[in-house]
């Protein structure tokens, strides 16, 4: 049964409950007739750690107490990404975007100070800015399959490192990993995923840095 801490193999895809249209999913083939295709992304199975919010926090609960196999989740804003809120919709003069060298259009994506958001309008020498997630206020529909649950803590930390881009080769002996890797890591954020990687794998971590030989890309 999948409960926190629970590694398992998933693929999904995510539509919007009102016009079925689809706004992700780890279908390569799907992504492009849908006409949502990053060629940036990773397609196929994902390795994830429930409990983690490495998935929609309504997915994470849905899927406590079952097994492998598929499921449909018709989850509430609240579920999925948020109910809309007014207090993150805020006006800015659009001197300061121009100042920016941003000419702000209705649509517009913009990274303000690292946070997301989008412009509403324009007006004024006004600008809208709205710092809610794109899909907030949305009642969303997952169509979800768990094709695994992972139990070999090899899998649990290629899979977790995966998901961080690192370039690793790992090997679990007598509870204890070793990480081969070529990306240079800082030493305090090694203690960080040493503690990380613990906590969710239960082995003890080292962790090595350099050239390696026959180094597997994750």
């Amino acid at each position: 049964m999948i409960q926190d801490k629970t590694f398992i193999e998933v693929e999904y895809t995510g539509r919007l409950k009102d016009d079925n249209k689809i706004f992700d999913t780890t279908n390569e083939e799907l992504a492009k007739k849908e006409g949502i295709h990053n060629k940036n992304a990773s397609y196929g199975p994902v390795v994830v750690c429930v409990g983690q919010g490495q998935l929609v926090k309504g997915i994470e609960e849905e899927l406590k107490g079952k097994k492998e196999g598929k499921y449909i989740f018709d989850l509430k804003p609240e579920n999925a990404f948020g109910k809309k809120s007014t207090q993150l919709i805020q006006l800015m003069p659009t001197s300061k975007l121009l100042k920016e060298k941003i000419q702000p259009v209705p649509g517009l994506q913009l990274n303000i100070d690292g946070n997301i958001a989008i412009v509403r309008s324009v007006s004024g020498g006004r600008t809208v800015v709205d710092f809610n997630h794109p899909l907030a206020g949305k009642e969303v529909v997952y169509e979800v399959e768990v094709k695994r649950i992972l139990t070999d803590p090899k899998e649990k930390i290629e899979g977790l490192l995966g998901r961080l881009g690192l370039e690793t080769s790992v090997e679990v002996k007598d509870r204890t990993a070793e990480i081969k890797t070529k990306n240079e890591i800082p030493k305090e954020s090694q203690e960080e995923l040493k503690k990380y990687l613990k906590e969710l794998v239960e082995v003890e971590i080292n962790f090595v840095t350099g050239e390696h030989k026959n180094l597997n890309t994750v």
